[in-house]
């Protein structure tokens, strides 16, 4: 390959080298600052002295989180079965659902893949599916965030495009080796689709991990409730506290501060949360690198 050596070919790499360190800047110092507040004395940041680095290295917060909070640990462990288990859900659900789609012999297939695609443009709205939900028993309950959400259908239909450009002569090779469609989906077609697969389990598992809206409408038990819930619970009695104060009501404001933990434990929760999606990535990232490419057009 012949690199171009020109003058403005030079300018354009200088000027993409800025925009992209700019852009990893303007990303890295946000994460930085609220590390540096979970690290910080808490009475260092009640007087606004923590910037990028901590002050007055502290980890009260964290041990506060991991030994004195029980809801935060019960939490954390809460997101993460719901994480796995829906994403196992989903990506069983998606993969084997676009197989059978992606077969162009398969009856009624312009049907089903009307039904696939409306829900894109289209919903049910939230009063049915709440109604749907509790009508079936699934109330209070992992299966009340996972199963509505089983198959979305932007990745369904991606996935669809991948299994319809998969080599059809691997496919009959093995049926002629004596396999059948389940048998080829899972030792032919899956281990060769691993870099689709895994990267829409990990926008799934994003999802699921950020995810607090269906808890708050499913779940009752504050046992139940996911890490994400929890912060939005511990920022909104913040919020109730700093107004109570601005309007000089403040016994009742000092009563809901007292409910709640102090700014480095809430900060400190952000890094917790964070860190299973950090730890986790490394390890997909070829996968998702090769899987950004489902749909490309091949030459």
């Amino acid at each position: 390959m012949v690199k171009d050596h020109s003058v403005s070919s030079r300018i354009l790499d200088i000027v993409v080298h800025v925009v992209m360190i700019s852009v990893v800047i303007i990303t890295i110092l946000p994460i930085l600052h609220v590390v540096s507040i979970s690290f910080s004395d808490p009475a260092e940041i009640v007087r606004g002295r923590v910037g990028l680095l901590p002050v007055k290295f502290n980890l009260s917060a964290y041990y506060t989180i991991l030994f004195e909070n029980a809801h935060i640990v019960k939490s954390f462990m809460n997101s993460i079965v719901i994480t796995l288990v829906g994403t196992a859900l989903n990506v069983l659900f998606t993969t084997t659902a676009a197989y059978v789609l992606s077969k162009s012999d398969l009856v009624f297939r312009p049907f089903f893949l009307i039904l696939a695609i409306m829900p894109m443009f289209f919903s049910g709205g939230i009063v049915p599916q709440f109604l749907l939900v509790k009508s079936l028993g699934l109330m209070d309950s992992i299966w009340a965030v996972t199963i509505p959400v089983l198959v979305s259908s932007w990745w369904l239909m991606i996935m669809i495009s991948f299994f319809r450009n998969f080599p059809a002569e691997l496919e009959e090779a093995a049926r002629l080796d004596g396999c059948g469609d389940i048998q080829i989906l899972l030792r032919i077609v899956l281990p060769l689709s691993m870099a689709s697969v895994v990267t829409i389990a990990l926008f799934y598992g994003v999802s699921h991990w950020n995810s607090y809206f269906s808890a708050m409408l499913y779940f009752r038990s504050y046992d139940n409730y996911p890490l994400q819930l929890i912060l939005r619970e511990i920022v909104l009695q913040n919020t109730l506290a700093e107004q109570l104060a601005a309007q000089g009501n403040t016994a009742l404001a000092e009563d809901y501060s007292s409910l709640i933990t102090p700014e480095s434990v809430q900060y400190a929760t952000l890094v917790i949360s964070i860190v299973p999606m950090l730890l986790v990535y490394p390890f997909i990232q070829k996968y998702f690198v090769q899987g950004m490419m489902i749909g490309s057009l091949k030459g």
